[in-house]
């Protein structure tokens, strides 16, 4: 997870992030519900009251629904959010569903993002624990790259290049999450 002290979370929102010690990490897939505990405590915040003062307060609800395995929520807030942020939760969605298409779709809305110089370092310093992953170019991420990834991943469960994908998942998710909280929006 990010660094809370540096992110503009509300009580409420540290709480669900916090809940029960996390979410444990995002599947490749979707498969699990969300719990209903945090689905009533989301479907009952408004995003500017979580994140006040964030660069995008309905990109980091969209987060946190993913994180918690709201796949149809996080679809339905990022569908409604027309930034570059909005497209690229859209894209983790579909990258999840899986639907390689149109995941790619929306990763090609999306551009060049500022936080994807800080995945491809991640990326990069996460496959040193993961040596006998399936090799992936980091050197500029490419999120397309990353669905095919993906796709390779979930057809070797349990294996190494899974972890490792799994890994940079949640790193992308972290440093997107950390963007879409912050003030200014500084990963």
């Amino acid at each position: 997870m990010p660094e809370f002290e540096e992110l503009n979370l509300s009580p409420e929102a540290r709480a669900i992030v916090e809940w029960k010690g996390g979410p444990g990490g995002m599947a490749l897939v979707c498969g699990r519900r969300v719990e209903a505990e945090i689905a009533e405590r989301l479907r009952n915040a408004r995003a500017e009251e979580l994140f006040p003062g964030a660069k995008s307060p309905a990109g980091a609800l969209a987060g946190l629904w993913l994180l918690w395995s709201g796949w149809d929520e996080a679809h339905s807030v990022a569908q409604e959010l027309p930034t570059a942020e909005g497209s690229y939760w859209h894209g983790i969605v579909h990258r999840q569903e899986p639907d390689d298409w149109n995941s790619g779709y929306w990763f090609r809305q999306v551009g060049r993002h500022g936080i994807f110089p800080a995945v491809a370092r991640g990326a990069a310093q996460l496959a040193a624990s993961h040596p006998r992953a399936e090799p992936l170019e980091t050197k500029d991420w490419d999120p397309e790259r990353f669905i095919r990834y993906c796709a390779r991943a979930r057809a070797l469960p349990g294996s190494e290049t899974e972890q490792y994908a799994l890994a940079v998942q949640q790193l992308e998710w972290n440093l997107l999450f950390a963007w879409c909280a912050r003030p200014g929006g500084r990963a």
